[in-house]
């Protein structure tokens, strides 16, 4: 229809509703039929005032003014001499909002969404706003695989002209993934396939995972899981034909069918650096992964050229381009590969910038920068930034951005944004484990004390068999240079009498000040000096060694030490690592004047290595050895032991190592213990990695003062272990069975930790 004809029938309207009039002054305006709305708001829409000369042009506009606010759904003026009247019929107001039958979703959720379209009570009622209303509740049903749902919406008149309106949901049943057919696939099994995605069909823990259920986003992650698979394993030219996403008219069952084109696989003949290379040619060949005669891997050629950009950008080339150009030869199915190298422009950095923290102090993120301003640009010491940054623990998010400074074409700002979350922390928690039954903790802790990135901590811990009472405190750039410093005390309750080593009781109390000094980024030092007092009870089943000890003059001691530490942590993450190693090796010393004269020794070596993109082996070493110099033994306070949960599975915690004829435990001055364990997720959980299971065998033993190290002495062990990072915190179960047990030995095939925190 002709937009002049519209407006024309629009004008016609208004001036028929006010009706034709000869021009009159106003001198009095009266409003009719209003129930909610003040009348002091009409006058303000208005565009006629006492006094002003009333037209059929501005009855017009009064009339088109008054639909506008959306108020009233009729509208009409009346002349009573000079007196204009305005009679109005309001649109009702939104009373209430009902939902009934919601389950999966918060219904203030949807009051927030509908809100946001416009419907939320005391505001004016729209009916054509319903429409929207149910299609907002379908997109959030739909997106959780809802896709049977039902809504009825019921408008309710109520006095004082409003409504009420009540949305009734039907959810109807979760529409489930019943099939994934791969089509054209025939270099490898479907089987194998379908197991890198992430979606899947209804399996033992996709109850928890919910991967049984189609997401567009999960099933665009897989496709690209899919490419690269193909792509990493040599089919250049592997391609997605299509992909069919189908539902039963019962809404009730998905079908996926993805259609494939693998091509031939290649291999690399040649691969040339060609552009600018400002580096030797030898340098950056190294950083290639892929030789001639490889089989083709887009991983391989993918990670190359990062190499390559990033050591450019470690020269300060913060723009460096590097593009790989293949060239095929399908005849003989090999490729040659030239690598472009354009370095573009050498930066340095302006300035940098922190924003997103509101608590923690500029200073404590800014000590962490490797990269520092008017410096070159240095991409892997940016990088290590970003990682200092985050691993203090106080963000959610740690980003950083290396814009470009407008104007400028050899300078780049460095910008970190951080997203800052509570580091005070008040825990209560509990659990049970096999070896110290039930467990009661709790702590108050702050590890960003004012934002100035000291930590401070209170807390206590009681199991079956000992009491823990703490306070720490740590400053960790007490000097410029990042040396720490902090302070502990303690007090500690232990009685054995119902465990499975040597009785006794023993009640301590003590303190001590530590320093540590970076070494790297990856490696320091520490040491401290502490003191300790200890009462030792006996009990009347306390084996004779340990009376004997205690008879010598032990029965109180105070203790003065001295330690020191070096460590070493590079691993890729602190909740699910794959590479990397920890290596800590520790000693403690007794000095005069006080009353024991002992050393201990530790050492530890964990390893992880990549097997797959989710699979890891753990390699895991520790050594611990002590002994009594002037003329004093070592403390059986100080005794090693081992079994159990932590060192060798399957046996009693603390049941390995010399026995007395009653059986109990004496526990040692040397230990050893060493595990190996292949890691890999849960099955049927795909990618998720709150779930990790593993494959280990242990082998371990203590041995005790005056008797011979001898390997032979070993106990070994191998079983399955499932570590799950649950909403109610870690949980860990281990199934373990015992290699070459000896008699007496006690043997514990299933053993598990858990507990539960709360912040």
């Amino acid at each position: 229809m002709n937009k002049n004809l519209i407006a024309g029938i629009i004008v016609a309207f208004f001036i028929s509703s006010a009706q034709a009039f000869e021009p009159f002054v106003v001198k009095d305006i009266r409003v009719e039929g209003i129930q909610r709305t003040e009348a002091g708001t009409v006058f303000s829409y208005l565009p006629v005032k006492v006094g002003d000369t009333m037209t059929d042009d501005k009855a017009a506009l009064a009339i088109k003014t008054l639909f506008a606010t959306g108020f009233f759904k009729d509208v009409r003026l009346e002349i009573e001499g000079n007196l204009l009247v305005v009679f109005v019929e309001e649109r009702p107001a939104i009373a209430s909002l009902d939902f009934v039958g919601i389950k999966e979703f918060n219904k203030d959720d949807f009051k927030k969404t509908l809100s946001e379209v416009g419907l939320k009570e005391s505001r004016i009622f729209d009916r054509a706003l319903l429409e929207q209303a149910e299609q907002e509740f379908k997109r959030h049903y739909i997106s959780k695989g809802y896709y049977a749902v039902n809504v009825t919406t019921t408008v309710t008149p109520l006095e004082r002209n409003r409504v009420g309106i009540n949305f009734n949901v039907d959810e109807g049943a979760v529409a489930k993934i019943k099939q994934i057919n791969i089509i054209g696939a025939q270099a490898f099994k479907e089987k194998d396939l379908l197991d890198l995605f992430a979606l899947r069909t209804p399996g033992l823990m996709t109850w928890y995972t919910k991967n049984d259920q189609y997401s567009r986003e999960k099933l665009s992650g897989d496709l690209e899981a899919l490419r690269s698979y193909y792509q990493d394993l040599g089919y250049l030219e592997f391609n997605l034909e299509s992909t069919q996403v189908s539902i039963t008219p019962d809404k009730k069952d998905i079908y996926i069918t993805i259609n494939i084109f693998e091509g031939e696989k290649y291999t690399v003949s040649s691969i040339k650096l060609a552009g600018n290379l400002l580096l030797p040619e030898e340098e950056l060949k190294k950083l290639v992964l892929l030789k001639p005669g490889d089989i083709f891997s887009r991983e391989k050629l993918t990670e190359s050229t990062k190499k390559i950009g990033a050591r450019l950008g470690n020269e300060g080339y913060a723009f460096a381009n590097v593009n790989a150009a293949p060239e095929l030869d399908k005849e003989k199915r090999k490729v040659d590969f030239t690598i472009f190298i354009d370095p573009g422009r050498r930066v340095y950095i302006r300035q940098v910038n922190v924003t997103g923290n509101t608590v923690t102090r500029d200073e404590v993120i800014r000590r962490e920068m490797r990269q520092i301003e008017a410096a070159w640009y240095d991409g892997e010491k940016i990088n290590k930034s970003r990682r200092r940054v985050d691993n203090l623990g106080y963000f959610d998010e740690v980003a950083v951005e290396t814009p470009a400074v407008p104007g400028a074409t050899d300078q780049v700002d460095v910008n970190i944004k951080v997203k800052e979350k509570p580091t005070g922390n008040m825990m209560l928690g509990g659990g049970f484990s096999s070896s110290d039954k039930f467990m009661f903790s709790g702590s108050v802790s702050k590890q960003n004390l004012f934002g100035s990135g000291k930590h401070i901590s209170v807390g206590f811990n009681t199991s079956k068999y000992n009491q823990v009472y703490s306070l720490s405190y740590t400053d960790p750039y007490a000097t410029m240079d990042g040396v720490s410093q902090g302070f502990d005390i303690y007090k500690r309750d232990s009685d054995t009498s119902s465990a499975s080593i040597g009785s006794y009781v023993t009640s301590s109390y003590g303190g001590g000040v530590r320093y540590g000094v970076p070494i790297s980024d990856e490696d320091g030092i520490g040491f401290g000096l502490s003191y300790d007092s200890t009462k030792i009870n006996l009990t009347d089943y306390s084996p004779p060694e340990y009376v004997g000890y205690v008879l010598n003059g032990h029965s109180l001691t105070k203790a003065l030490m001295a330690t020191i530490g070096w460590g070493r942590n590079t691993l890729d993450s602190t909740i699910y690592p794959t590479k990397g190693v920890v290596v800590s090796a520790s000693g403690e010393l007794t000095l005069p004047p006080g009353d024991l004269r002992y050393y201990r020794a530790n050492f530890q070596y964990q390893r992880y290595f990549p097997v797959t993109r989710t699979d890891a082996v753990r390699l895991n070493a520790e050594l611990g050895f002590g002994h009594g110099y002037g003329g004093q033994v070592l403390p059986f306070t100080k005794y090693y032991f081992a079994g159990g949960v932590g060192s060798v599975h399957g046996y009693g915690g603390s049941s390995l190592g010399p026995a007395n004829a009653l059986g109990a435990r004496l526990g040692g001055d040397r230990r050893l213990v060493g595990n190996a364990e292949y890691l890999f997720p849960m099955p049927g959980m795909g990618k998720d990695k709150s779930v990790r299971m593993g494959a280990f065998m242990d082998a371990g033993q203590v041995w005790g003062v005056g008797e011979k190290l001898s390997l032979g002495n070993l106990r070994y062990s191998a079983g399955l272990s499932l570590s799950w990072a649950s909403p109610m915190g870690p949980l860990k179960f281990i199934i373990a069975n015992p290699i070459g047990r000896k008699p007496g030995d006690v043997v514990q095939r299933i053993q598990f930790i858990m507990g539960t925190q709360a912040f």
